[in-house]
């Protein structure tokens, strides 16, 4: 997919902007409303809340088959109950500004998965840019010292940004309802009921405590739900068909730089060396893999071409 016709632009770049900023302060939103209430079971009510409006809205005639409902529950289970669910648990004991930079790794997977599945050639400035960027996302993940603690924390979210990925390339070409809003409310809903067996697997059934939730809980969960969840998610599913990847990847190194910020001015996060190096490099690196030019994909024989999941 090239770059977006004149006609789209000027909504390519509302939606990018609205990621940007939007998905930046989830991870504060995250980060507070599960203090009260336990993460996976909160994003399951998250998102089955906002699939149900969303759907309302915008699907109630697009009459969904078992296929649009087998796409949903692949793209929701990868986005939702591996990305967002990964982020939930690991800022239990992750910075929220570490996490978000770790997940800022989304645009190096994007690049390499895109390499290994549609034969995609990287040009020389991104293999630099990915030999560059794992080089950060270890400096983040492998703990120091004093931080031993947080290694279980982080390679949850790293695994949940390499299974987001993943989940972003087959929604390019997955089978949904025609109007692309549709079909983000199914991802929300299928993605939410992941979520919440998860969160039963897990036993957060027994942390839930109506009458302890939090009036700063309530508030955060609101503003995930309709901005984060209504606005931010829709923007992005629409930019997965509208726009090319690359391009839809610079939210990544937009969003962590949002969230340390947050986090230092909210949460009293101490801004240490290591993540600042870190979160540098990670960021740098993504700057070459998105500015690198796309180079033509290698002719495969087709009796070894591999089948493009759909």
């Amino acid at each position: 997919m090239g770059e977006p016709d004149a006609r789209r632009r000027p909504a390519v770049w509302a939606a990018l902007l609205a990621i940007y900023v939007i998905w930046g302060s989830t991870y504060l939103g995250i980060e507070v409303a599960s203090r009260t209430f336990p993460p996976l079971l909160m994003l399951s009510l998250r998102f089955l809340v906002a699939g149900a409006i969303l759907y309302a809205l915008v699907g109630r005639g697009s009459r969904p088959t078992l296929a649009h409902w087998r796409s949903a529950a692949i793209v929701g289970g990868a986005l939702l109950l591996f990305g967002n669910g990964g982020v939930g648990l690991a800022q239990q004991s992750v910075d929220t500004g570490t996490v978000a930079l770790i997940v800022g790794s989304v645009p190096l997977w994007l690049a390499l998965l895109d390499r290994a599945f549609t034969g995609q050639r990287l040009s020389r400035l991104a293999v630099v840019g990915l030999v560059v960027g794992f080089v950060g996302v270890a400096l983040l993940v492998v703990p120091s010292g004093d931080h031993g603690d947080e290694l279980g924390g982080s390679l949850v979210a790293l695994l949940g940004s390499l299974v987001w990925a993943a989940g972003s390339l087959y929604a390019r070409r997955a089978e949904m309802p025609a109007p692309p809003l549709a079909g983000a409310a199914l991802q929300m809903l299928a993605g939410g009921v992941l979520l919440a067996l998860a969160g039963l697997a897990l036993g957060e059934a027994g942390d839930v405590d109506p009458a302890g939730v939090s009036g700063e809980t309530a508030l955060a969960f609101v503003y995930l739900v309709v901005v984060g969840s209504l606005v931010g998610f829709s923007c992005y599913v629409w930019l997965l068909r509208s726009a090319p990847t690359a391009l839809v990847g610079t939210y990544a190194y937009v969003n962590p730089v949002v969230a340390v910020l947050l986090g230092t001015l909210f949460l009293d996060e101490a801004l240490e060396a290591r993540t600042l190096l870190g979160g540098g490099i990670i960021l740098a690196a993504v700057v070459l893999i998105v500015s690198a030019k796309p180079v033509a994909a290698a002719p495969r024989r087709s009796a070894v071409a591999p089948t493009r999941a759909r």
